[in-house]
C-alpha cells in the first residue's frame, strides 16, 4: 500500500511545478514544467488508484507547498526549482533505502524524477543553448542554497550564542556582563564567519582563475597538445576517434571556443560560478549569524536574574523551533517533530553550558 504521504508530495510537486510554468517567461521552459507538473499529478492518480481512494479524497497543495509559492513570491521562484529538485533526490533515495532494507529489487521509476526533466529539456530543440545554461544554474545555485544558507547561518549564531550567554548565567555573573558576553561572541562569531565565506569564496575564484590562466599559457605554447586533450575528450564521452579529431581541429579554428570547451570540459570549471562576490558572501554571512545570536541577548537588554535566563530561554527555544520548521520546506519532514527535535538539542547544549558556568562559579566563589 503507497503511503498517503507520498500521494501529498506528488500533489505539492504537481501544484509548485504549476506555479513555476505561470511564473516561467520562456514558453519552452514552461512548456517543460507543465509536463512535469502533469506527470507529478498522474503519479497521485495512479497512488489513489492503487489505495482504492475515490478520487474526492485527492488532497490539495499543503502547507509546506503554499509556503514555498509564498517564498517564490518574495525571492523569486529559482527556489521553488531548487527545493523541489532536492526533494526528489531525497525522495530516491528513500526508496533506495527502503528496496535494499526490504530486499526487493530496485525500478527505473525510483531515481526517474529528475532524470526526466533533464531529458525533455536536452531533447527539446526548441529551448536556446543560453537557457539551458540558465536551467543549469538554477539546479546548481537555488533551494538550495541561499535559503538553506539562510537557515542554518541563524541556527548557527543562536545556538553557539545561546550556549555562550546560559554559560555565562550559571556563573550567577550580572547582567552588564552578560550582556558584553553575549554581545561580545555575536560579534567574534558573526566576523569569524564572514571571514571564513570570505577566504572561501576569494581563494576558490584564485584558484580556478589561476588554473585558467595556465590552459591558457599551455594553449598559446602548444596548440596540439591542447587539440589531442580535445579530442580525448571526445573520446572519452563515446564519440569515435576519427570524428573527435574533426570536432577537435574545427574547435581549435577560434581560440575563444577553444578556451570554452577546456575550461568546462576540462578543468570542470563553470564560469558563472566566479562572478560570485567573496564580500557580498562575506556581508550575507555576517548578517545571517547575527540574526540568529541576538535572540537569545535581547532579554539582558531590559532584564536581569532568573527573569531574564527564563525569558532568554522561551524566546531562544521559539527561534529554534521555527528554524527546524524552516528546515522542513527542504526535507519534507514533519514541522512538529522538526521544530521540537531543534528546541532538544538547542536546551541541551545550553544546559551544558549552563551547567558547567555553574561549577565554575560556585569553584571561584568557594
Amino acid at each position: 500500500m503507497v503511503s498517503l504521504k507520498n500521494i501529498q508530495t506528488e500533489i505539492d510537486a504537481g501544484f509548485l511545478y504549476g506555479i513555476l510554468a505561470k511564473n516561467e517567461e520562456d514558453e519552452n521552459v514552461a512548456s517543460v514544467f507543465r509536463q512535469m507538473s502533469e506527470i507529478e499529478h498522474g503519479h497521485a492518480l495512479a497512488f489513489m488508484a492503487k489505495n482504492e481512494l475515490h478520487l474526492s479524497q485527492l488532497p490539495g497543495p499543503s502547507a509546506r507547498a503554499k509556503i514555498l509559492n509564498t517564498i517564490g513570491k518574495v525571492f523569486g521562484y529559482d527556489y521553488i526549482l531548487g527545493v523541489l529538485l532536492d526533494t526528489e533526490k531525497s525522495i530516491s533515495s528513500s526508496v533506495s533505502n527502503a528496496r535494499n532494507k526490504n530486499r526487493s529489487a530496485s525500478s527505473i521509476s525510483d531515481t526517474a524524477h529528475v532524470a526526466i526533466l533533464k531529458n525533455i529539456l536536452d531533447n527539446n530543440p526548441k529551448i536556446a543553448g543560453s537557457t539551458l545554461t540558465r536551467f543549469e544554474k538554477r539546479h546548481r545555485s537555488v533551494g538550495g542554497n541561499a535559503l538553506r544558507a539562510a537557515v542554518l547561518g541563524g541556527n548557527d549564531g543562536l545556538v553557539s550564542n545561546f550556549s555562550l550567554v546560559m554559560g555565562i548565567a550559571g556563573a550567577a555573573i550580572g547582567q552588564k556582563e552578560i550582556l558584553l558576553t553575549g554581545l561580545a561572541g555575536l560579534l567574534a562569531g558573526a566576523l569569524s564567519m564572514a571571514l571564513g565565506e570570505w577566504i572561501s569564496v576569494k581563494s576558490s575564484q584564485e584558484l580556478s582563475e589561476n588554473q585558467m590562466q595556465l590552459e591558457m599559457d599551455e594553449l598559446e605554447t602548444n596548440p596540439g597538445g591542447e587539440e589531442k586533450e580535445i579530442a580525448l575528450i571526445y573520446q572519452a564521452k563515446g564519440i569515435p576517434q576519427q570524428q573527435a579529431l574533426k570536432m577537435a581541429r574545427d574547435i581549435m579554428s577560434s581560440k575563444d571556443e577553444t578556451m570554452a570547451i577546456l575550461i568546462k570540459e576540462e578543468l570542470g570549471i563553470n564560469v558563472e560560478d566566479l562572478k560570485g562576490s567573496a564580500m557580498e558572501a562575506a556581508v550575507t554571512s555576517f548578517l545571517l549569524f547575527s540574526v540568529g545570536a541576538i535572540i537569545p541577548v535581547s532579554p539582558y537588554f531590559f532584564l536581569s536574574g532568573t527573569q531574564a535566563i527564563l525569558t532568554s530561554t522561551v524566546v531562544s527555544a521559539f527561534g529554534l523551533f521555527l528554524i527546524g520548521a524552516a528546515i522542513t520546506l527542504f526535507t519534507g519532514k514533519s514541522v512538529w517533530y522538526s521544530g521540537f527535535r531543534q528546541v532538544l538539542f538547542g536546551l541541551a547544549a545550553a544546559a551544558v553550558t549552563f551547567g558547567i558556568g555553574r561549577l565554575i562559579g560556585v569553584s571561584v566563589a568557594g
